[in-house]
């Protein structure tokens, strides 16, 4: 599995439009989107479901979860979880920034009897209730640990895609660790996948 620190309201450098900040590997802006449901497979064919109260799949994500207001994490719950789960990781990106695949958010050793997360997690390495923050906030320099809202350029619209992931072990990497390493820790123990896609523009 392969998949500097700027405000969120700071212009794109080199003219390319606004964007905010950095914290994870990322891709190039052809890179190829989910085209599933919010159910996706994985090893053993188990299917897992991951849904938000703020926003359906495919739907708008309201301003409250985006740069442009509180920048609260949004509210996520899912089911239908393989019986061998031992932890969970979550990552947020966007495929459509214009420097390349910009990760918001990543969570992982979330314990396997998790089922929710609340509204607005707190930006801490170590959030209460289990988990661990990774550092993300842009596509290759990496230095902020929590969710980081959608802050995309003025234009069309992005897609903001959270892929949960059902694990056979825990990953046990120190806060911090980045998309690169998340993925490369995770090769060979997903159990399944989920993902929900919401949409912002400004």
């Amino acid at each position: 599995m392969t998949e500097s620190s700027l405000t969120s309201k700071v212009p794109w450098i080199a003219g390319l439009a606004l964007v905010s900040f950095s914290a994870c590997a990322g891709g190039s802006t052809g890179e190829s989107a989910p085209a599933e449901d919010v159910t996706s497979r994985a090893a053993g064919e188990e299917k897992m479901i991951l849904t938000s109260s703020a926003f359906s799949h495919e739907t708008n994500i309201p301003k409250v979860h985006t740069c442009d207001d509180r920048d609260d994490s949004p509210a996520l719950s899912w089911r239908d979880v393989p019986g061998k789960t031992a932890s969970f990781a979550l990552i947020m990106d966007d495929p459509d920034a214009p420097p390349g695949t910009w990760v918001h958010w990543i969570l992982y050793d979330l314990p396997s009897d998790r089922r929710e997360l609340a509204e607005g997690l707190a930006k801490t390495e170590r959030p209460e209730g289990g988990g661990v923050h990774g550092a993300c906030w842009g596509v290759d320099n990496f230095d902020r640990v929590g969710y980081h809202g959608p802050c995309p350029p003025p234009g069309p619209p992005h897609r903001y895609y959270f892929k949960l992931y059902a694990l056979d072990s825990t990953l046990n990497l120190a806060p911090g660790a980045t998309k690169s390493e998340v993925m490369a820790a995770m090769e060979g123990h997903v159990l399944a996948e989920a993902v929900l896609m919401g949409r912002y523009q400004r």
